[in-house]
């Protein structure tokens, strides 16, 4: 039994070394400025959970000055290098000129909260959870029929016992320790939610980065390619993230379900429950559904990169190219080792010959890209005097579509139906100012951050003359929650 503990001593302790030497959450913590780290990226990402790299940058360069000046951080880097190392040991992602965290920085700073908000009295609220999943778990894998209609018999006669109860006028009531707990554990449950999400990035990118070693390692095919894509796609929504993903993309498709669980969170933090929490606990709860749909769009975003840059890389030949010059360094290798084995001196000539092909540049004028822009023609160019009075043709182009009205419209429509993707506003209020009007619709939806989904959908539109265009456009699904309080406050 002792030899048994000893080989189970030593697979631990072999699994937590390289869990030191490679968990980017590990090294994170373990870093010697760790403390400044996890201070500035929690309070950088407080309020929002992407933020332009330039302000990060200055944001930085204002903390390291004040604390050089109060003796606390005495450094000599900028934060451009700070900030540079930090993306580089996978503790901030860059895309698009704005920096997020990372699934290794949301664990960091996931575990030193937990250090902080540690609290005794869990121990009900988590049996009750287990219980719960547990009855759930037996009827789902329970093979007899029989079975199953007697757990959910036994179900529907507790929920039956709990109405009859209400309607005898026994009103069950929470102390305020129970209520504490349960919204507590309703608070870390929901900031697990972006973790996962950080964990399906993560898996897009690691996806991304073996497709394009297979593809340079071996000669594989576009329609291999395509079909080893999709396959790990379908493996993608199978992992624990990714499943998170695809149920909260079921959910922000059911306009119902939706609006039910964000009625329901409104519910309870406007109740005396709400203030058991702290005011960034209460803050992120009451904008969840909103920074879920931002991070569902970023992952939307981040898969759709993914995908293009794949296309991009084998569309250009790049993949061929490697390929050709890795079998090129092979035959030289394989040359050289025959050198070697000939016992000849390492200063004979040899007449060895590689299929580089030509140089095609032979002198500084090939080099010229481009002929220069030709002279502009102005010889049929009129000058006319300037008059105070606009003209007519001037008046109509002038009346332009207003995108903060068209906002306005949008915001009203989606309090009275829900939900809805720009084609399903334009069948409420069809659009009659032709594109110009379709692209002040796209400009609400990309100011207010909408979930851009995958396919694209059609859009019937009519321009000022009444001629009838048919667009296809990107599927954003708008929400009225997306738009700020105050509209003015929109960058259209």
């Amino acid at each position: 039994m002792s030899g048994d503990k000893g080989l189970n001593f030593l697979g631990l302790q072999a699994k937590y070394r390289r869990l030191f030497d490679e968990s980017a959450a590990w090294r994170m913590l373990r870093a010697d400025n760790a403390p400044y780290i996890l201070a500035f990226i929690a309070e950088l990402f407080s309020e929002e959970s992407e933020v332009p790299y330039g302000r990060a940058r200055i944001l930085l360069d204002a903390e390291i000055e004040r604390s050089r000046e109060l003796g606390i951080w005495q450094t000599e880097s900028s934060a451009a290098t700070y900030l540079n190392q930090w993306i580089k040991y996978g503790w901030l992602r860059e895309m698009d000129d704005s920096l997020t965290k990372t699934d290794a920085s949301e664990i960091a700073l996931r575990f030193c909260k937990g250090l902080d908000e540690r609290h005794s009295g869990t121990t009900a609220s988590h049996l009750r959870i287990v219980q719960e999943a547990v009855r759930d778990l037996a009827v789902a894998i329970s093979p007899n029929v029989d079975e199953k209609v007697t757990l959910l018999e036994s179900k529907k006669a507790e929920i039956q016992r709990e109405i009859e109860s209400l309607q005898a006028g026994v009103v069950p009531v929470l102390s305020e320790s129970e209520q504490r707990e349960r919204i507590r554990q309703i608070y870390q449950l929901a900031s697990v939610l972006t973790g996962d999400f950080r964990r399906v990035e993560d898996e897009i990118r690691i996806l991304d980065k073996e497709l394009r070693i297979q593809i340079i390692e071996g000669d594989i095919s576009r329609g291999d390619v395509l079909l080893s894509v999709m396959e790990r796609e379908a493996l993608l929504s199978t992992t624990e993230a990714g499943s998170a993903f695809e149920g909260f993309y079921q959910l922000l498709c059911d306009q119902n379900r939706a609006m039910e669980f964000r009625e329901q969170l409104r519910s309870i933090l406007s109740r005396p429950i709400g203030q058991q929490l702290s005011s960034s606990q209460h803050q992120f709860l009451s904008h969840l559904m909103r920074e879920l749909s931002r991070e569902s769009e970023r992952v939307f975003r981040v898969r759709r990169r993914s995908e293009e840059g794949l296309r991009s890389y084998i569309e250009s030949g790049a993949a061929a190219e490697n390929q050709a010059v890795d079998r090129l360094l092979s035959k030289l290798e394989r040359q050289a080792l025959l050198l070697r084995d000939g016992d000849l001196d390492l200063m004979t000539e040899t007449e060895l010959s590689l299929p580089v092909g030509p140089i095609e540049i032979k002198s500084p004028e090939s080099m010229r890209l481009r002929s220069p822009d030709d002279k502009l023609d102005t010889s049929g160019v009129e000058e006319n005097a300037n008059k105070r009075e606009p003209s007519t043709s001037m008046l109509n182009c002038l009346d332009a579509v207003q995108v903060r009205q068209v906002a306005n419209k949008v915001l009203n429509a989606l309090k009275k139906h829900g939900p809805m993707s720009i084609a399903r506003l334009a069948e409420e209020n069809p659009l009659k100012s032709g594109l110009e009007e379709l692209v002040a619709y796209l400009r609400v939806a990309k100011a207010v951050n909408a979930t851009m989904l995958d396919e694209k959908e059609e859009v019937i539109l009519v321009d000022k003359q009444g001629v009838k265009l048919k667009a296809f456009i990107p599927t954003y699904l708008l929400t009225a929650e997306l738009f700020p309080k105050d509209i003015d406050e929109l960058a259209l």
